[in-house]
């Protein structure tokens, strides 16, 4: 929970990276007075920057320069239905969070569809961040061995382990503000990454030698399209950042720069990325840093040290959700709620060992829920409230939106499964 303070909206913050921090199930406003311009656009920045860009350059080599085409395209697609998101939220002054929506349009199995999705998105996204933790510790520790036995684990494995293990104890948390004001840091982290890959690329002898020559790579396609998808679900959090605003007519702005910034940040990492390794590069970049460089070090230990905080932040609505399906003596149990959430990160680790892929995963989420949450559910949504009100011009931009995202989700989860069950 984050504490009632100015520049803090809501009093649950859940960050997660994928891209983006959701805030769900909460329309409360803490302060009379509401957030500023700048608060609400550092809000939005941070709900869009994650670690997706650490995949970018992976994204860039997958689909060739021409598929970076898709990334401009989603970011104008996404930003157009955060609008109509928050036309939706317009319709109706009880609407507060994005279960809210989804209730207003298709009543209580709207609510429970857009609650499914949004969860079992934080919940692949805990996952990422332990394949995270597994391979840039067995990056920086390769020779690392844990003995358990008859049991004989890959380094990457055993980090996955450790880092769940450690892990563990701030997901037991109740009171989870200080980690809140650790993740708040993501933007300044993942311009930190940035500008240490960048460093090693113009400084420590790694280079730009237009490595990346692919115009277009359509085997490899597919899934640059589901990553450039994740990088653009900030929908969850929209309504709360829209609702604690001073004032609200600005939000279309806010929304317009923190999508035009990202998609500058996205493609000029991953274009910086592309001319470096070329088609060799690994799903995240960080692996194909040159170990013996400082700055290699600095840009892993910072993506090491991020997910410690999120991961909490993250698993919790998860938990929260799940202690709420159980009896209520059960629920306000501490011994069950516990149990519970070691519980889910137990399944967690188990999801992470069995599915080790960090880049092919995060595109099958982004095939799959992103462009649900995204994509489909907001123009769904304000088709279902305003009816009849809807402009020609609206519709056939929705339409074509639509027929888009079908497109992109089939043939985008299709090669990402595809590509996971090729890899064992």
């Amino acid at each position: 929970m984050i504490p009632e303070e100015e520049g803090f909206m809501f009093k649950w913050v859940v960050v997660h990276d994928g891209n983006r921090n959701l805030l769900l199930d909460s329309s409360e406003e803490l302060e009379p007075g509401g957030s500023s311009f700048l608060q609400a656009l550092f809000n939005g920045m941070n709900v869009l920057a994650g670690v997706g860009l650490l995949s970018m350059p992976y994204a860039v080599s997958q689909g060739g320069w021409l598929g970076l085409t898709f990334l401009l395209i989603f970011s104008v697609m996404c930003c157009y239905t955060a609008i109509l998101l928050r036309r939706c939220l317009d319709s109706n002054p009880h609407i507060g969070s994005y279960p809210d929506v989804g209730e207003a349009a298709f009543g209580k199995w709207g609510r429970w569809t857009v609650s499914i999705l949004l969860y079992s998105e934080l919940y692949f996204v805990a996952v990422e961040f332990l394949i995270l933790e597994g391979d840039n510790l067995a990056q920086l520790f390769p020779n690392f061995s844990l003995p358990l036995g008859l049991t004989s684990l890959t380094v990457h494995q055993c980090f996955v382990v450790l880092s769940a293990l450690c892990m563990l104890p701030t997901v037991w948390l109740r009171d989870l503000s200080l980690l809140s004001y650790v993740s708040a840091g993501g933007v300044f982290a993942s311009l930190f990454i940035v500008l240490a890959v960048g460093w090693v690329g113009l400084l420590d002898g790694v280079g730009f030698h237009s490595q990346g020559r692919t115009f277009i790579h359509l085997s490899g396609l597919p899934v640059a399209v589901g990553l450039y998808a994740f990088c653009y679900c900030g929908h969850a959090v929209f309504p709360s950042i829209y609702g604690s605003m001073k004032d609200r007519t600005q939000f279309s702005h806010v929304l317009v720069i923190c999508f035009v910034l990202c998609t500058i940040l996205y493609g000029g990492f991953g274009v910086m990325g592309y001319l470096m390794f070329g088609d060799e590069l690994q799903s995240q970049i960080t692996l194909n840093l040159p170990r013996e460089v400082t700055a290699s070090y600095f840009a892993i230990w910072i993506t090491v040290v991020i997910p410690f905080a999120k991961y909490a932040l993250t698993i919790t609505p998860v938990a929260v959700a799940t202690e709420e399906l159980l009896p209520h003596h059960m629920a306000k149990d501490v011994v069950w709620s516990l149990m519970l959430r070691t519980l889910l990160v137990v399944s967690t680790v188990v999801v992470a060992l069995l599915i080790p892929f960090f880049g092919l995963l995060m595109a099958a989420i982004g095939s799959l829920l992103s462009i649900a949450v995204s994509v489909f559910l907001p123009c769904l949504c304000y088709l279902k409230i305003y009816g009849w009100r809807v402009s020609r011009s609206e519709l056939c931009a929705i339409v074509l939106i639509l027929f888009v995202g079908v497109i992109v989700s089939i043939v985008g989860t299709y090669c990402s499964v595809r590509d996971i069950i090729r890899s064992y």
